[in-house]
């Protein structure tokens, strides 16, 4: 059966809701007997009638510019528009109404087709779609499946500064810039053919542009709605221009201090040799000094000039280890160790200092196992046992070591001038030195605070309790490795002790500056020892060369004049007399990249300035026994 005209107007006569027909020129040629109750008109009243007469007159002029433009692009819109409609009765009263349209095109004419709904009562589902729609935070635009605006709200006028009209019926593309709008229309189409739930915040940089010219960033989150009338897309969109400038800020906070880190890298690469050169230079030539000057006056200058540079020594490594923690340069390398290997390896120093005070040094006896860095923790257990000597007068300074609940404490204990309550707590801070009345200020209040930071990384407990007058004790938390997980050790065998033999033998001293390696020339052979000297690996190999003998002893900076390393020249050298000639490689550099002279055979590394007195000692006992002995 065919659908003929007639069957069409009953089907649309008999329909529960008010449908009007008006033609390209706006006038009425059909409306069911629901819409002419709904307006108050009489059977066939409304035929020929212009559509502006259903509505209240202030609106009939604008009504008729939007009819013309429709005609030019017409396009279905759905019941609920979020446009604030009314109709106009016969008698004159006006009512608030939701208007659907739907054009048909007959025999190249242009008809649309109307769907009214009053919606003054408030509690029709419209009326509430329409509320809830108004009242949602965020701008909502709903497009039909030919990507024009069907529907939007007012935080979506507000966002693109277009009035409700202007946007409806046009593609959604009017609301993208103009070299995004092409790319878009292809996205929607992949999109149509098939729709999912697309949530806000995916990580995609959209933009968006306003009714100004002015674009800003948005995200937007899309769902595919079935209707009726065909399928629609839904669009939640949330400005978040205010977000992207507080992420840009954060970038470019972070990339400030990412530079200002680099740079602070930058000045303790620096500073670790270049300020420590002259401070080298100085100590080894107050070294050659001491040993060749004869006159008590000039010795005595000599010992002042030396407290100075000690002093200096002490300042200046306490203040680039604080810089370094501070900025992140140190990063502890931890293993399981006996605790006793450091105990044994600190406590011969540590003897001395006490001694030259007239204090007695005990230190423990203990089988544990702890995880730590065992460079970190010696440099914490060295710090609070000088310190405690530092502060003691008279009596005693001890080691102590306690294992409970799966945790070893060492307990550093002195009877020295103790710390009032009220300073326990700032004892930690930089440059805080203990108040005592009649005691001259010593140090520079920052060994604590870099065991403080060395702790912390680590993640050792420290604490201290003191009473004044009577001592102090500070204590370390570390954790104890199981008796079934074996450390690991040195693989190298425990040397004995060398016998102090006369200065003597040849070595080969690798020094690019040439202040400290004329120093370094100085203080070797004041002693009494021959030196040839190289400023590079390459030369070093090219000095090798030319010697007679094998020599007894390297002694080279790390850092070298064409980009080779300590490590090289020893390398250099010991290839040419295939012979495992003791090695010291100095540095004030504590990087990882300096670390790896630690795996040098028969090598040790000595920080700068280093101390002349350990050096001589030291290089004697390797020229003697072939071995560079244990730190």
């Amino acid at each position: 059966m065919k659908l003929t005209p007639a069957v069409a107007t009953d089907i649309l006569g008999t329909a529960n809701e008010a449908i009007i027909v008006v033609d390209g020129d706006g006038h009425i040629v059909f409306a069911n007997a629901k819409a002419e109750n709904l307006f108050g008109y009489g059977t066939g009243e409304l035929i020929g009638e212009s559509v502006e007469t259903l509505m209240p007159e202030a609106f009939r002029h604008r009504h008729e510019q939007h009819r013309k433009r429709y005609k030019k692009s017409p396009h279905a819109r759905p019941l609920v528009s979020g446009l604030k409609l009314q109709g106009m009765r016969k008698d004159g009263n006006v009512f608030d109404a939701e208007i659907a349209l739907t054009p048909v095109e007959s025999e190249g004419q242009l008809f649309v087709s109307s769907t009214v709904r009053d919606i003054t009562v408030s509690d029709t589902s419209e009326a509430y779609f329409r509320n809830l729609l108004e009242a949602a935070p965020d701008a909502m635009v709903i497009i039909d499946q030919n990507g024009r605006i069907a529907v939007v709200n007012g935080q979506a006028e507000h966002m693109f500064g277009y009035a409700r009209q202007e946007m409806l019926g046009q593609p959604v593309e009017m609301l993208l810039p103009a070299e995004l709008r092409d790319k878009h229309v292809r996205h929607r189409a992949t999109y149509v053919s098939d729709p999912h739930l697309r949530p806000m915040g995916i990580g995609m940089d959209l933009m968006a542009k306003r009714r100004d010219g002015s674009t800003f960033p948005v995200e937007i989150s899309l769902n595919a709605i079935d209707a009726a009338n065909g399928q629609y897309v839904s669009s939640v969109i949330r400005d978040i221009t205010t977000r992207k400038e507080m992420q840009d800020e954060l970038i470019a906070a972070r990339q400030e201090a990412e530079r200002a880190n680099k740079a602070n890298s930058a000045f303790l690469a620096a500073a670790s040799h270049d300020l420590r050169q002259p401070v080298q230079a100085l100590s080894l030539l107050a070294g050659a000094l001491r040993r060749t000057a004869k006159e008590p006056l000039v010795l005595e200058m000599v010992e002042s000039q030396q407290h100075s540079l000690d002093a200096m020594t002490n300042l200046l490594n306490s203040l680039l280890d604080i810089s370094r923690l501070d900025a992140g340069a140190v990063q502890p390398e931890f293993e399981e160790f006996p605790i006793q290997r450091l105990v044994d390896r600190l406590s011969a120093e540590l003897s001395r200092q006490a001694l030259h005070k007239n204090l007695t040094f005990s230190s423990c006896k203990s089988d544990a196992i702890v995880r730590s860095d065992p460079n970190m923790l010696g440099e914490i257990v060295q710090n609070l046992v000088s310190n405690a000597i530092q502060y003691t007068d008279q009596g005693s300074v001890s080691l102590r070591c306690r294992v409970q609940n799966g945790l070893l404490e060492l307990s550093i204990t002195d009877t020295g001038i103790g710390i009032e309550q009220d300073q326990l707590d700032m004892i930690f801070d930089e440059f805080h030195q203990i108040k005592t009345p009649g005691r001259e200020k010593e140090g520079f209040g920052l060994g604590l605070a870099i065991v403080r930071r060395m702790a912390d990384l680590l993640g050792h407990e420290i604490s201290a309790e003191s009473t004044p007058g009577k001592g102090s004790t500070f204590s370390v938390l570390m954790p104890v490795v199981e008796r079934t997980t074996r450390s690991k050790r040195p693989s190298g065998k425990k040397q004995p002790d060398a016998p102090q033999a006369p200065a003597s033998g040849l070595i080969v001293l690798i020094e690019d500056d040439v202040q400290v390696a004329n120093a370094w020339g100085l203080l070797l052979e004041a002693e009494g020892f021959e030196v040839a000297t190289a400023a590079s690996a390459n030369e070093a190999r090219a000095v090798a060369e030319h010697l007679a003998e094998v020599p007894d002893l390297i002694i080279s900076d790390f850092y070298l004049l064409d980009g080779s390393t300590g490590v090289d020249a020893v390398a250099e050298i010991r290839d040419k007399f295939a012979c495992n000639i003791p090695a010291f490689i100095v540095s004030g550099d504590t990087s990882k990249m300096v670390k790896q002279a630690r795996n040098t055979e028969n090598c040790t590394i000595m920080n700068k300035p280093v101390n002349t007195d350990h050096l001589l000692s030291t290089a004697k006992q390797a020229i003697a026994t072939g071995i560079v002995p244990s730190d």
